[in-house]
């Protein structure tokens, strides 16, 4: 620590920085040599680059946008088999489970279901529309080197569905990557998890790194006796191999690929394969295979112009019940900007994209008007940004930006955004942005919850695209005292929705129906995160999130109705508590509690319409037995919570019996959507991670 530290004075001195600001990062270099950071790698922290508010390297503290950084040893606090699990401990962010028989689901930023949350890996949008239900599951732990997330609207550069916020998983460089890196896992659940990745060279010049991610979960639990599996069953295998070029100048260029199978099934115990599609014994199969392609390059010019490109082709064969669904998509993506430094004071950005999908599923959605023959959807939609980051005072930045897309179904659409940053030093900074939004429907995002969750889907009419207005304002205070860093990061958020895309469960039982929502919608709150690192080897984190997700929709009368959004809990937040001793012992607490939420519940239902407050948490003690190898173990679920009847009447989960008027006096169907945590109780873990 004292090299650290004597390494920063010279570089503080060299730069001629303020005693303050010295104060200031010699706190935060105290804070990173307790953890357990190299040397190599603390200048590194105290500029932590980030590229996903406007898609420029730029150094953390001096982004316009506020970016939420994620070490990939933050995710080693709480070992999970995938992504999906691991970002639910996020303040503000929902890992939301949406049926408890295939248990899949989507993320929520700030309330707002997951179709409003873009994932991009490398900064393209390869997880997307009919992969974000399965695309975060699989990409192997040990390729992550960050993730950052932006939390509301970042359509101005990214288009459709970035209207809620952005996930970008930012993969290793492989120049710079680890040589072998190996992470073995297992629960008392009898879950397997394996992750390994290792680089080699070909020649001077390039480098490459592949990682495997292998999951197996076959030892069916039942554990509330309804008959269903807790955990849905898995078998999963992911491989992603990334090439780096060295290129004079430093000139970017990579390609990466990776692909995924899985076959997952949830239902009744005794359900075997044979059974798959009848309506004898019930279950949800999905079999997954799905290609990737990501890659970046930069031109051989004096300026600086950057292509990025993606494909993706995912296929789904899958039954829910007796109700098959064949899906195909592919996603071809391009995109080409120049980045300009204009004298002193702008930072410019100029690009143009295009994004193509194909999607084709067995479904009314994808049938000819007269349904007697196949029209397999396909809709490209070309688009041009400009952005420019004006730094007018030292202290002071505007960022302007502005994105016009065009879709063949809806004709032009505008996305224009205005941000400020204003840093009077560097205890304190605001932030500020608004702008508008858009999305255009999408048919798997929009009838999936329908098929996993045993109702029909109704698209009632031409669905238009959904408009918002968005602003947020954000203070971010930095202290650094005797007793350690001290960070509070404080973030007020607005966002009205026109032509909402709403899928109407109330209505009835057996279907969603899709329509634009008559009237309006608006998500508004607060969250705030706190970071307090002491002199001693004690670092806590902790976060809250106030939300109010509404929906006000126009009644027979003309006269506005409000309700709650669905899966919106209005309090949520996270506890993170590592505490290190002995110098190769390590403690971690991690937790999210979430208040109440308001659930899809049937008419007379005896289930409450909100959740009740609830907390899933975990411990976790590692040793460090040598620089390279780490063993760990620990307890999930430590409070053992478990949802109340999940599943209404899974005893006839064909309606079989509905018409019953003795065993049946409410017309209760089956319905496995009344989710709001993970079945899976608690559970130990022990794992093995070493590095080279």
């Amino acid at each position: 620590m004292l090299e650290q530290t004597n390494n920063l004075l010279l570089l503080h001195k060299l730069e001629k920085v303020s005693k303050k600001k010295k104060f200031f990062l010699m706190g935060w270099a105290i804070l990173l040599s307790q953890q357990g950071w190299a040397q190599s790698d603390t200048a590194k922290a105290i500029e932590e680059v980030v590229v996903t508010g406007s898609l420029k390297s730029i150094r953390r503290s001096e982004s316009v946008v506020p970016v939420e950084l994620i070490s990939y040893k933050f995710f080693q606090k709480n070992p999970t088999p995938s992504l999906f699990e691991a970002v639910g401990l996020l303040n503000g962010v929902q890992s939301q489970i949406n049926c408890n028989v295939c248990n899949t689901g989507d993320i929520h930023i700030n309330g707002m279901e997951g179709a409003y949350t873009m994932i991009l890996i490398d900064g393209m949008p390869i997880v997307s529309s009919l992969s974000t239900v399965y695309g975060l599951s699989g990409i192997p732990n040990s390729m992550i080197d960050r993730i950052e997330v932006v939390k509301g609207p970042a359509s101005s550069l990214y288009g459709s569905e970035a209207m809620g916020g952005l996930i970008n998983v930012i993969t290793k460089n492989a120049i710079l990557a680890p040589k072998l890196n190996i992470d073995l896992m297992a629960t008392s659940w009898q879950e397997y998890n394996t992750d390994v990745a290792g680089k080699f060279s070909v020649g001077k010049k390039v480098q490459s790194i592949i990682g495997l991610n292998f999951y197996r979960y076959q030892n069916p639990i039942d554990n509330n006796h309804d008959g269903f599996t807790d955990l849905t069953l898995q078998n999963r295998i992911s491989v992603f191999n990334k090439w780096n070029i060295k290129r004079k100048e430093d000139r970017v260029a990579s390609l990466g690929l990776r692909y995924v199978n899985e076959d997952r099934w949830g239902g009744q115990m005794n359900w075997q394969p044979e059974y798959r599609g009848g309506d004898s014994i019930y279950a949800e199969q999905v079999s997954t295979k799905r290609w990737e392609m990501i890659g970046q390059y930069q031109l051989p010019f004096r300026e600086k112009i950057l292509t990025q490109f993606s494909y993706n082709w995912h296929d789904q064969n899958s039954v829910y019940g007796t109700i098959p669904y064949i899906a195909r998509q592919q996603v071809a993506f391009a995109q080409a900007y120049w980045d300009k430094q204009l004298g002193a004071s702008h930072s410019f950005l100029l690009g143009s994209s295009i994004r193509h999908t194909i999607y084709d599923d067995n479904s009314p959605a994808t049938a000819s008007p007269d349904g007697k023959s196949n029209a397999p959807d396909k809709i490209s939609l070309p688009g041009l940004f400009i952005q420019d980051e004006w730094t007018f005072h030292p202290k002071t930045k505007l960022l302007g930006g502005y994105r016009l897309d065009y879709n063949q179904n809806h004709g032009f659409v505008h996305s224009p955004r205005l941000a400020l940053k204003f840093s009077p030093s560097y205890t304190h900074t605001f932030r500020g942005s608004a702008g508008t939004g858009f999305r255009v429907v999408n048919l798997f995002t929009e009838d999936h919850a329908a098929l996993s969750g045993a109702r029909t889907v109704v698209i009632a009419e031409a669905l238009k695209p959904e408009k918002s207005f968005n602003a947020n304002v954000n203070y971010l205070l930095r202290i650094a005292n005797a007793s350690g860093p001290f960070s509070v990061d404080v973030t007020a958020f607005y966002s009205y929705f026109t032509n909402k895309i709403f899928g109407d469960f109330d209505s009835d039982p057996q279907k969603i129906i899709y329509k634009n929502l008559r009237g309006n919608a608006l998500s508004r709150g607060v969250s705030m995160n706190l970071d307090k690192s002491f002199t001693f080897p004690l670092k806590l984190t902790l976060g809250i999130s106030y939300m109010n997700v509404l929906l006000r929709q126009e009644d027979s009368n003309g006269k506005l109705q409000t309700t709650q959004q669905l899966h919106a809990p209005t309090w949520s937040g996270n506890v993170i508590a590592a505490y290190t001793f002995k110098k190769k012992w390590l403690v971690d607490l991690t937790a999210k509690w979430t208040g109440p939420m308001r659930l899809p519940v049937l008419p007379n239902d005896f289930r409450l319409e909100n959740s009740p407050w609830f907390c899933n948490a975990n411990i976790q003690l590692t040793y460090k037995a040598k620089a390279k190898l780490e063993c760990y173990g620990g307890i999930k679920n430590l409070f053992n919570f478990i949802p109340q009847n999940p599943i209404m009447r899974p005893f006839d989960p064909f309606d079989k019996n509905i018409n019953d008027p003795i065993g049946n006096p409410n017309g209760y169907t089956f319905d496995p959507s009344y989710n709001y945590s993970s079945l899976q109780g608690i559970r130990g873990f022990l794992g093995l991670r070493y590095t080279l």
